[in-house]
C-alpha cells in the first residue's frame, strides 16, 4: 500500500520540484564586477559573489519579482515569468548611487529576434584603432571589412561602401562624393562621445529602414540632463563634448568638436610627402521638450575637411625572393582638395497616447567638392640584384619599365539633398504598426576635367581605343593624345517618394515565444537632366522576419529573415566611365536568405553568448564597379547579375570577469557575371575573415587596462588598369593581417573619487599609450599600374598602407 502511495504521488513530486534557473554577472557601469550584491526574492535570497556571479532557481508559470540591491549601488528590480524549465540569464549594470542619471535608455528586448547587434557605448570609446569610433568596431564583426585602416568606409558581406545605410536619429547621413583615398576621409560623421545606443543590422532587416542592399547602422545621441564636459587629446589630433540641461530639464543641449591630423598615419608611409591635412567639424544635438506630448529636436553638422599633398619620391618593393621588383618614382606638383559638408535636421516628436507615436523630420544636406592636382611622376621598375655574394646585392641591375606620367583634374560639385518625412508607430497589446512615407530632392551640379598623359621610353602611350596604337614599332607624329580624358558638366534633379509599413507582433506557441515581423517598401524616382528626358522608375520590397526561442532549458533562439531588397541609384551609380550621366539606370535588385542561431550559456561562471548565421544573396540588375582605394566607379549600365554566400560566427562573452571581449571568424564568396562573359570575383571578394576585440586589466592593479584588436583578412582582387578587359586581371593582393594594442591608467572615475590636488576636479581622468600596426606588417589595399610601351606589359604595384605607429592620448571628463 505504501509503495502504491509513493507511485501515485512521485510524478506530483517531480512537477513540484521543476524550477527555472535564473543567473549572471553583476557589474558597474565601467564592467567591473560587484561582490556583495543582495538578491531577494519570494521571502529568500542571495548575494554575488567575488566575480559578481549569482545563481538561483524560481518555480514556473509564476511571475516572480526580483530585486537587486546593494549599499553603493542604485537598486535594480526585474520581473521573471517561466513557462517552463529553462535558464534566465540576467546580468545588470548598477549605476553608483553619487552618479545622476543622465538618461532613461529604454532597451527593445526584441533586438535579438530582429536581427540587430547591439555593441556597448563604452566599448566604442576605449576600442583603439586607427580611425577610433563605431566603425572601428563594425570592422571587427564577421562579414564587415576594409582593408585600409585610413577609411571609415566598410564592406558588409560582399556588398561595396554605397550599399550601407547609416542613421543618426532616424535621419539618413551622407558622405562626400569625391573622395578617392582614406587618408582624405578625415572624420567619421558619427560623434562617439556624443552616442546613446547603437544597433547594427548585417542583413535581412525590416522594412523601416531604407533601400539599400547590405547593412544597416542606426545610431542615437543621447539627451543629457546635467553638465559635463569631456576633453580628448591625442598626437593625431583632440574633440570636445559639451552637455548640460537647462529650464527644469526641458532643454537639452550636447555639442561636439573634433580636429584630426593624419600627418602621423602618411608619414610612416612608403611614399615621402609634404602633408599637412585638417579635419574639422561641430555637432550640435539639442532637445525641448514643450510639455508631455510634444518634443522639438535639431541636430546640426558642419565638416571642413582640407587635403593639401605634394608627393616626393616613393620607394616600394615587392615580387618574391627569387624575383624581387622595385619601383622608384619621383614627383612634382600638388593636390588641393576641399570638402565641405553642411547637414540640418529639425524633427517634432508628438506622443498622442501611450499607444501611438507621431514623428515630423526636415533635414537638409550640402556638399561643396574641390578635387585639384596637378602631379607629374617619373619612374623606374628595375629588378634587383638578389644574389648574396654579389657586390651589387639589393641593388636595381636591370630596368624592366622607365616612364613618366602627368596626371591633371579640376573637379567641382555642388549636392544639395531635401528631404521631409513622417513616421508613425501604432501599439495594441502584442502588436506594432509602423509606417512612414518620405519626401525627398536632390541636386546636383558637377564639372568634370581631368586627364592622364602616359610616356614610356620615349613614345606617348595612346588610348587604347586609338585606331593607331602600334607604338615603338610604327611611331606616330601626330598631336599628343592624353590616355584617360574625361570631361563633362552635369546638372541633375531626383525626385524620390518612398514610404513603408510593417507589421510586428510578440507571442507565444505553446511554452516557445515567438516573435514575426512583415512589412512591404515602395519607392518611386525620377530623373532629369539639362539635355535629356526624365526617366521615371518604380520599386516595391517586400520583407519578412520569424524568431522562436524555445521553451528549453538551454538558452537558445532561432532565426530566419529576408525578402526582396531594391537599390535605387544615387548619383554615382548614375555617372558611366565617361563622366555622362545615364537616366535609364534601374534600380540592383537582391534577394536576401539569412538564418541565424543564437546560443547563451555560463562558462566559468561567466556569461557567453554564441551567434552564428547562415546568408545567401542573389543579386541582378547589377551596376559593376571598379574599386580603387575608396573611390567606386560604376559601369552604369545593368548589365551584371551576382551571388554572394557565407558563414558568420561570434562568440562573445567575459573571457576576463568584468571585461567584455569577442573572437570572430567569417567565410565569403561572391562573384559576378558582366554581360554573360561567365563569373569572376567581385572587387570585395574577400574569402576568409578572422576578428579579436579583447579587453583585460591587472588583477592586482585593475586601473591598468589593455586592449587589443586583431583583424585577419585574406587577399581582395588586385583591380585591373584603365581600358582593360576585368576578365584577364583576376589576381589578388596579400592577406591583410593587423594588430592594434593599447594600454590605459585610470586616475579618476565613478569608482575612484579624489578629494584632494588637481584630481579632484575630475568625473574621469585616463592617459594611455596606443601602438598601431604592432608587427609592422606592409598591407595593401589597391594596385598602381605601370606600363610599359616596350613590352606592352602592365605591372601592379601594390600600394602599402600604414606601418608601426606610436600615439600618445588623454582622456578627461569634467
Amino acid at each position: 500500500m505504501n509503495k502504491l502511495i509513493i507511485l501515485l504521488l512521485f510524478p506530483c513530486v517531480l512537477f513540484a520540484q521543476r524550477t527555472a534557473t535564473v543567473k549572471g554577472i553583476i557589474t558597474d557601469a565601467y564592467n567591473n564586477p560587484i561582490e556583495g550584491v543582495a538578491i531577494s526574492y519570494l521571502n529568500e535570497g542571495t548575494t554575488t559573489n567575488a566575480s559578481g556571479f549569482y545563481e538561483f532557481r524560481i518555480p514556473i508559470r509564476k511571475t516572480v519579482t526580483v530585486t537587486y540591491s546593494h549599499v553603493s549601488f542604485k537598486k535594480v528590480v526585474k520581473k521573471f515569468t517561466a513557462r517552463g524549465v529553462k535558464t534566465f540569464t540576467f546580468s545588470p549594470k548598477l549605476k553608483a548611487l553619487n552618479e545622476k542619471l543622465n538618461e532613461v535608455v529604454v532597451k527593445n528586448k526584441n533586438k535579438e529576434a530582429q536581427g540587430i547587434t547591439t555593441i556597448k557605448v563604452k566599448k566604442v570609446q576605449t576600442l583603439l584603432g586607427a580611425n577610433a569610433g563605431v566603425e572601428n568596431v563594425l570592422m571587427t564583426l564577421p562579414g564587415v571589412s576594409n582593408n585600409n585602416e585610413l577609411s571609415t568606409q566598410y564592406n558588409v558581406r560582399g556588398g561595396n561602401f554605397d550599399e550601407n545605410l547609416v542613421y543618426v536619429n532616424g535621419i539618413e547621413v551622407y558622405r562626400p562624393f569625391l573622395i578617392r583615398s582614406g587618408q582624405q576621409e578625415g572624420l567619421s560623421f558619427i560623434n562617439t562621445h556624443m552616442i546613446q545606443n547603437i544597433n547594427f543590422s548585417a542583413g535581412g532587416f525590416q522594412a523601416k529602414y531604407g533601400d539599400k542592399l547590405s547593412s544597416v547602422l542606426d545610431i542615437t545621441y543621447r539627451k543629457p540632463t546635467e553638465f559635463g564636459l569631456q576633453v580628448d587629446l591625442s598626437m593625431l589630433g583632440g574633440s570636445a563634448t559639451f552637455e548640460d540641461s537647462y529650464y527644469n530639464d526641458r532643454l537639452s543641449v550636447l555639442v561636439g568638436l573634433r580636429y584630426r591630423d593624419n600627418s602621423l598615419f602618411v608619414n610612416s608611409k612608403q611614399t615621402e610627402v609634404n602633408f599637412r591635412p585638417q579635419f574639422t567639424d561641430v555637432q550640435s544635438f539639442l532637445s525641448y521638450r514643450l510639455n508631455d506630448k510634444l518634443q522639438l529636436n535639431f541636430l546640426g553638422n558642419f565638416s571642413l575637411n582640407e587635403y593639401n599633398y605634394q608627393p616626393l619620391t616613393r620607394r616600394t618593393r615587392f615580387g618574391t625572393l627569387a624575383n624581387p621588383l622595385e619601383l622608384i618614382v619621383f614627383y612634382r606638383g600638388q593636390e588641393q582638395d576641399q570638402f565641405k559638408t553642411l547637414f540640418g535636421a529639425l524633427s517634432a516628436d508628438y506622443q498622442v497616447n501611450e499607444d501611438i507615436k507621431i514623428t515630423t523630420t526636415v533635414s537638409s544636406f550640402n556638399t561643396q567638392e574641390e578635387e585639384y592636382f596637378d602631379i607629374a611622376a617619373a619612374y623606374n621598375l628595375g629588378e634587383v640584384d638578389s644574389n648574396i655574394g654579389s657586390e651589387n646585392f639589393g641593388e636595381v641591375q636591370f630596368s624592366q619599365g622607365i616612364g613618366s606620367q602627368i596626371n591633371h583634374a579640376r573637379n567641382d560639385l555642388d549636392a544639395l539633398i531635401n528631404s521631409v518625412q513622417v513616421r508613425a508607430t501604432i501599439k495594441d497589446g502584442q502588436n506594432e504598426w509602423r509606417a512612414g512615407i518620405k519626401l525627398q530632392t536632390e541636386n546636383i551640379k558637377d564639372r568634370i576635367n581631368e586627364w592622364e598623359v602616359i610616356d614610356s621610353l620615349g613614345f606617348n602611350v595612346r588610348p587604347p581605343h586609338h585606331s593607331i596604337n602600334d607604338q615603338p614599332y610604327q611611331p606616330f607624329t601626330g598631336p599628343i593624345e592624353p590616355f584617360q580624358n574625361v570631361k563633362a558638366q552635369n546638372t541633375i534633379d531626383i525626385t524620390r517618394l518612398s514610404g513603408f509599413t510593417q507589421f510586428s507582433r510578440q507571442t507565444h506557441w505553446g511554452d516557445h515565444k515567438i516573435w514575426f515581423n512583415a512589412g512591404v517598401r515602395a519607392h518611386f524616382w525620377r530623373v532629369k537632366t539639362a539635355l535629356q528626358a526624365s526617366k521615371s522608375h518604380v520599386t516595391f520590397s517586400p520583407r519578412a522576419q520569424f524568431a522562436i526561442k524555445p521553451d528549453w532549458e538551454s538558452d537558445m533562439m532561432f532565426r530566419i529573415s529576408g525578402g526582396w531588397y531594391a537599390q535605387p541609384p544615387f548619383y554615382k551609380e548614375l555617372r558611366g566611365y565617361d563622366g555622362t550621366i545615364k537616366p535609364e539606370v534601374q534600380a540592383q535588385e537582391a534577394i536576401h536568405i539569412v538564418g541565424a542561431n543564437e546560443y547563451s550559456f555560463v562558462l566559468w561562471d561567466r556569461p557567453f553568448k554564441l551567434i552564428s548565421e547562415l546568408y545567401y544573396k542573389n543579386l541582378s540588375q547589377v551596376n559593376a564597379y571598379s574599386v580603387d582605394n575608396v573611390r567606386i566607379r560604376y559601369r552604369a549600365d545593368n548589365l551584371a547579375k551576382a551571388y554572394a554566400y557565407g558563414l558568420d560566427i561570434r562568440l562573445n562573452g567575459e573571457f576576463v570577469p568584468g571585461s567584455d571581449s569577442w573572437v570572430s571568424f567569417g567565410y565569403l564568396k561572391t562573384e559576378e557575371n558582366i554581360n554573360g562573359q561567365g563569373y569572376i570575383a567581385r572587387p570585395t571578394d574577400q574569402r576568409l575573415k578572422f576578428g579579436v576585440l579583447f579587453q583585460d586589466y591587472v588583477p592586482n592593479l585593475p586601473d591598468l587596462k589593455a586592449y587589443l584588436n586583431i583583424v585577419y583578412n585574406t587577399g581582395l582582387p588586385g583591380g585591373a588598369p584603365a581600358y582593360s578587359d576585368v576578365y584577364q586581371f583576376q589576381s589578388r593582393l596579400n592577406d591583410y593581417k593587423r594588430a592594434d594594442i593599447g594600454v590605459s591608467y585610470v586616475l579618476a572615475d565613478a569608482n575612484k573619487k579624489s578629494t584632494a590636488g588637481f584630481l579632484q576636479h575630475f568625473k574621469e581622468l585616463t592617459i594611455g599609450l596606443e601602438l598601431f600596426n604592432v608587427f609592422d606588417i606592409r598591407n595593401a589595399n589597391t594596385n598602381t599600374w605601370v606600363r610599359d610601351a616596350y613590352s606592352k606589359r602592365q605591372y601592379g604595384i601594390p600600394n602599402y598602407m600604414t606601418g608601426r605607429v606610436l600615439n600618445a592620448t588623454v582622456k578627461m571628463k569634467l
